[in-house]
């Protein structure tokens, strides 16, 4: 069979790498490859920041009227829409996920660029109360420049969507560097655009390896910002080599989510939210509620109904409507996230369900991995404060309340959370006093265009969505007139 051989978005137009180089994309659920993806390096992110800084400076996209950029975000968000199912379909040939999560995520990102467009005229400044006579004082804010954008592997589109459009809508141009496991929507995304009318160097696409082209990307002199959203590990590398150019970053990280479940909860609601939340996607999310903290007077009865629930999900094609979880997205997940098993068994932690490999239902070569629940975890082990971004649910008992929020924050992590009762005066005490960036009250990982989306701790710097969000795409400037005749002189002024 022959590969389909993609290329970098640069400058309005397909180009092939620099040097030649290309390394093959495999299908996780047929594990055969289908397409050749460019294996860039410094040249080919030169040619990208390039493109995107001559946009930035010359051409139509620095003199539009700041409501012709806020048209252009609707433009995308239209095109996006026509194009869901298209864009949908390449998402599930690269990472395995299942064809109606990653529609369905595809056809809210239209949302962001909505949103995000509804703002591009609304950036206003401000004129300053002035304390020196004579003098006024204004403040303008400004596009930063070009921004380099690394996205992830498991919701490709969405979280770039999420840095884009307040990046486009504030003024600035994009060079992306998508997960090498999957390149090939954000490729078509830009072309899509390109062909939507986005003005030539807006949007660059360049892609490679964190270490090659991703790590050129953030040392490049003319990146203005860096956005990122990935593990810990490549977080700290990206704030690293962008404190070199005193760029500022946004880091959306990893996280050990608690879902705490209260004696009071209504039980089944209770249930089914906490096997979507770790469940849903494999667990290959970064807000997975990896940590079921759950009060110990219910403790044997919610396990078991969670153990009922989990042992029901269905494993197979991910483009099979009845399918609930598609197979790991790539052989280097797998074996982490079997390795984190493995020490939750070393570390004596007690196996309800799961735990194993399973064999690819249609006889072939995907990795799938069945969902699994420990109980009996302490909360230092390893199972408990490891991310293992899969299907694997640590149980651990409380008592009180106190209790549950020390467990809760007994972490490196402070992505999200989740609380479970009907205690309205709890839900308040307890929300406050978590350590993360999101808490939801009775159900689990809902986000919005409209709300801030980030972490505490080790889960990142600064935070995606909300009218406030776009502030990190601007810069200020202050500007003073002298009214007078005058000219200050002496010294001191």
């Amino acid at each position: 069979m022959s590969l389909e051989t993609l290329a970098n978005f640069v400058d309005g137009a397909f180009c092939p790498p620099v040097g030649g180089a290309y390394w093959e994309t495999e299908n996780p659920y047929t594990a055969e490859a289908w397409g050749l993806v460019p294996r860039s390096g410094a040249e080919d992110v030169e040619r990208a920041v390039v493109a995107a800084k001559k946009a930035f400076r010359h051409g139509p996209w620095p003199t539009m009227a700041p409501s012709q950029r806020g048209a252009a975000l609707y433009g995308i968000a239209d095109v996006v829409a026509r194009n869901a199912e298209e864009l949908a379909r390449i998402e599930v040939r690269d990472n395995g996920k299942t064809f109606k999560e990653m529609f369905a995520q595809v056809k809210r990102i239209p949302d962001w660029y909505r949103f995000f467009g509804g703002l591009a005229d609304k950036l206003n400044g401000a004129v300053l109360p002035s304390d020196r006579p004579g003098h006024m004082n204004y403040v303008r804010h400004e596009p930063l420049g070009v921004i380099a954008m690394v996205t992830p592997w498991n919701s490709p589109l969405m979280l770039l969507a999420w840095k884009l459009a307040p990046a486009l809508a504030a003024g600035n141009t994009a060079v992306v560097k998508p997960s090498e496991f999957t390149s090939a929507s954000a490729l078509r995304f830009a072309e899509l655009v390109f062909e939507a009318g986005l003005p030539q160097g807006v949007l660059n696409v360049v892609t490679g390896l964190g270490s090659e082209a991703g790590a050129a990307l953030v040392a490049h002199p003319d990146v203005a910002k860096v956005a990122f959203t990935g593990g810990v590990g490549g977080g700290r590398a990206v704030y690293s080599a962008a404190a070199g150019g005193l760029k500022p970053v946004s880091l959306e990280l990893g996280g050990k989510s608690p879902n705490i479940v209260f004696e009071d909860a209504d039980m089944e609601m209770a249930a089914r939210g906490v096997v979507a939340g770790i469940f849903g996607s494999g667990g290959q999310s970064c807000v997975a509620g990896s940590r079921l903290v759950v009060q110990r007077s219910i403790h044997d009865r919610f396990v078991a109904r969670i153990v009922e629930l989990t042992e029901k999900i269905r494993l197979g094609d991910p483009m099979a409507p009845e399918t609930d979880i598609g197979p790991v997205a790539t052989r280097p997940q797998f074996e982490r996230i079997m390795t984190c098993i493995g020490w939750a068994k070393e570390d004596g932690a007690r196996l309800a369900t799961g735990g194993v490999q399973v064999p690819d239902p249609s006889g072939g070569k995907a990795l799938f991995v069945a969902p699994t629940i420990f109980t009996g975890v302490r909360n230092d082990m390893r199972i408990a404060q490891e991310e293992v971004f899969g299907p694997v649910l640590a149980v651990i008992p409380f008592d009180d309340e106190a209790e549950a929020v020390a467990i809760a924050n007994d972490s490196a992590f402070g992505l999200g959370a989740g609380l479970w009762t009907r205690d309205v005066a709890r839900v308040h005490r307890v929300a406050a006093e978590i350590e993360a960036g999101s808490v939801w009250v009775n159900t689990y990982k809902i986000t919005s265009q409209t709300s801030p989306f980030g972490g505490y701790k080790a889960s990142g710097l600064g935070r995606e969505g909300g009218v406030e969000m776009i502030a990190d795409y601007l810069q200020t400037k202050s500007v003073w007139l002298n009214l007078t005749d005058e000219v200050p002189y002496g010294f001191p002024l």
